[in-house]
């Protein structure tokens, strides 16, 4: 199918937007304009067309992943990225959502695959909490080693089973629960410290998340998540400060199964989450083939390991994507 495009102009620059058609899946690819030293030009992007046809293959790998051929720097074929993904989700039967944004190297993609589709969030809006924990922390708001006492409505089934009544656990050890062991009653009793779920959807908004009920609704899409995370790793949350204190709290978690079972051996922060047929991986691949990067899968419809399977699958094919952008 012949994609269409459309072309942005921006303050930075002109972004060059690919709206790629594959069965009923919305795909679209933002490229920007960078220096060399990785820096948001000031002049239009040059030389650079994301639409141009490159190798394509639609074999699948012994890791699920679909195989893709190497792509020379100055050609960024997001097609051949769709077309990969469209192999592995078709082959699932769920409904899926995928974020990819690039942080490092040149002319980084801001891609989606029903980025915007809505999904039930699950344990993900913990990541939200944690985050406006972690500027809270490294602005001064807050204490992390003070204490946030349990009140009964706070309970939700979960890792652990010693809150009661007047039970106090330092913002340390709440985060640890909430974030390595995903902990539904630290969750919540996080989201109450921050101010509650009107305070978190707002102050996620206002960094460009602007389609999520995170708390109450519980819905949000890959793309709001994936601009959480841009956010947090570009220092617009509390900087060096807010990601010395978040990042342990969300690597080597419980649940590896998805997006760190995907890459060659790089560190992964992120927030999974998982509720019947739902499984969410939100994360940031710290050093990639050429830098970091951004990864948000959403998925609805297999749940358990099929889920699993499917988010690994996709950050696979996304890492060799990311290893032909450096070749």
């Amino acid at each position: 199918m012949v994609p269409r495009q459309r072309v942005w102009a921006g303050v930075a620059g002109i972004a060059i937007v690919a709206l790629v058609a594959i069965g009923a899946i919305d795909v679209q690819a933002k490229q920007k304009a960078v220096t060399s030293s990785g820096a948001l030009a000031t002049s239009p992007t040059t030389g650079v067309n994301p639409t141009l046809a490159g190798t394509r293959s639609s074999q699948v790998g012994s890791n699920g992943a679909a195989m893709l051929a190497p792509v020379p720097a100055s050609v960024r074929d997001v097609r051949q990225l769709a077309t990969a993904l469209d192999v592995v989700i078709a082959s699932s039967g769920a409904s899926v959502g995928v974020t990819l944004v690039e942080l490092d190297g040149v002319d980084p993609l801001d891609w989606s695959l029903n980025g915007g589709e809505v999904f039930t969030a699950a344990s993900t809006y913990k990541l939200a909490a944690l985050m406006l924990e972690a500027e809270n922390i490294a602005t001064g708001k807050t204490d992390p080693s003070g204490m946030v006492c349990f009140q009964t409505d706070d309970y939700e089934s979960g890792w652990f089973d010693d809150y009661q009544e007047g039970a106090c656990f330092s913002r340390n050890e709440l985060a640890v629960r909430a974030g390595i062991y995903s902990d539904n009653t630290a969750g919540h009793m996080l989201v109450r410290d921050v101010g509650g779920a009107a305070v978190i959807d707002a102050w996620a908004a206002s960094v460009g998340a602007t389609s999520s009920q995170f708390f109450v609704g519980n819905t949000t899409t890959s793309s709001d998540l994936a601009a959480l995370w841009e956010a947090e790793a570009q220092g617009d949350m509390g900087g060096a400060a807010a990601q010395a204190w978040l990042y342990p709290m969300l690597t080597g978690t419980r649940a590896e199964s998805g997006v760190p079972a995907g890459v060659g051996g790089a560190t992964v922060v992120h927030k999974t989450g998982t509720i019947d047929l739902v499984e969410n991986d939100a994360a940031l691949v710290t050093s990639g083939p050429d830098g970091a990067y951004v990864l948000v899968v959403m998925t609805d419809g297999l749940g358990g390991t099929g889920g699993w399977q499917v988010i690994a699958a996709i950050s696979a094919t996304v890492w060799q994507f990311e290893a032909a952008r450096s070749q």
